[in-house]
């Protein structure tokens, strides 16, 4: 597999080569090297707020399908587990519940809500049993606001990967976020998983692709900030309708601003509105086909209809359509790589880095 490059000078940088989003190996060797490695939205903190409540998830269905399961044990800690048997891999826990402990329903082996072994039927006689082995392997996990992370084998902590937004955003109300099931949905996108991430990198597309939002965005004041597995896009309101209120001076942020889009490497979005946080969850399927989850978290009801953060459906098909061209250009005989916009496109330029960095690591 070749090493993948691009210059760290945006003014003499080449875009990722086509051969990265078309070659099933690379599309492969991604789970390992970016998707294992990296941060992943798991669950709701609410599916685990009391002692007992058990809630198990698949972390990046259909791509890492990794089975784990959120546990509040009896000392009230939060614990992040294998939901795979240690005997003979039988998935746990099925959905949502409440427990005093854990049984696999195979062959009823038992463990602890914090993943300790406690026993096993028809086992005497096994030599060096119980073992480390037979306790339910234990999952790195973080939590803000609401949102509760994993990662298979993080290569920095989760505030390495958000710190940025945990400070900027901490003035945002996280506390008072009610998920929204009925603002919520999946997409599936005919293209590969980098290509949706790269367009939303850039605000460069919107007056050319979104005549609604462009409306509603000052395009001119449209800015990009960087940090090392993150980027904040800023976007500004044409007059003060629709955008935040009463942000705090010691924030950095000020004027008429209508949404902060916050991209982190490398596959979730939360986009902040007055209304609330919409978040994406970017997830592979196929090297040409993606699911876009986007989930709604609402603060304010009253704000809904206001704003770029309005017309989320009409912003996400047309994002859809423009990325599914992409995706036959770049499987054209005719493409090989770009170049970049040093004004509009330093995200974008910055996410092809770090997938070299995952890549060639």
């Amino acid at each position: 597999m070749k090493k993948l490059f691009v210059d760290s000078d945006i003014t003499s940088a080449e875009t990722l080569p086509s051969f990265f989003y078309t070659d099933e190996e690379y599309f492969e060797a991604s789970k390992q090297k970016i998707f294992s490695r990296s941060w992943q939205l798991a669950c709701d903190s609410s599916q685990v707020r009391v002692s007992g409540q058990v809630a198990p998830c698949i972390l990046l269905k259909d791509f890492l399908d990794e089975p784990l399961i959120f546990t509040r044990d009896d000392n009230d800690r939060v614990n992040c587990l294998s939901n795979v048997c240690t005997h003979r891999g039988n998935l746990l826990v099925e959905g949502n519940c409440i427990l005093h402990g854990l049984r696999c329903r195979y062959h009823g082996r038992k463990f602890t809500l914090d993943g300790k072994f406690v026993s096993m039927p028809e086992f005497e006689g096994v030599k060096n049993f119980p073992s480390l082995k037979d306790d339910l392997p234990r999952v790195p996990f973080d939590s803000w606001g609401p949102f509760m992370f994993a990662s298979l084998r993080p290569v920095a902590p989760l505030q390495s990967f958000m710190d940025d937004m945990f400070q900027r955003m901490s003035w945002f109300d996280t506390g008072s976020l009610k998920a929204d099931s009925s603002r919520s949905r999946d997409y599936l996108v005919n293209a590969h998983w980098a290509l949706y991430c790269e367009n939303y990198l850039e605000g460069f597309h919107i007056p050319f692709v979104h005549n609604s939002l462009n409306e509603e965005l000052d395009y001119g004041s449209y800015t990009t900030e960087l940090f090392p597995f993150s980027v904040l896009q800023t976007g500004y309101g044409k007059n003060s309708a629709g955008t935040f209120r009463d942000i705090p001076p010691e924030s950095g942020s000020k004027g008429n601003i209508s949404a902060f889009y916050y991209y982190i490497f490398p596959n979730l979005m939360f986009n902040f509105y007055p209304w609330g946080i919409s978040v994406n969850v970017v997830s592979p399927v196929r090297k040409d086909l993606t699911r876009v989850s986007f989930i709604s978290y609402v603060l304010d009801r009253s704000l809904l209809e206001e704003g770029a953060g309005a017309e989320l459906d009409k912003v996400e098909r047309e994002d859809e359509a423009i990325v599914e061209n992409v995706q036959k250009g770049i499987a054209s005989g005719s493409y090989v790589s770009g170049r970049y916009s040093p004004k509009r496109e330093t995200g974008t330029h910055h996410f092809h880095r770090l997938i070299c960095d995952f890549m060639n690591g």
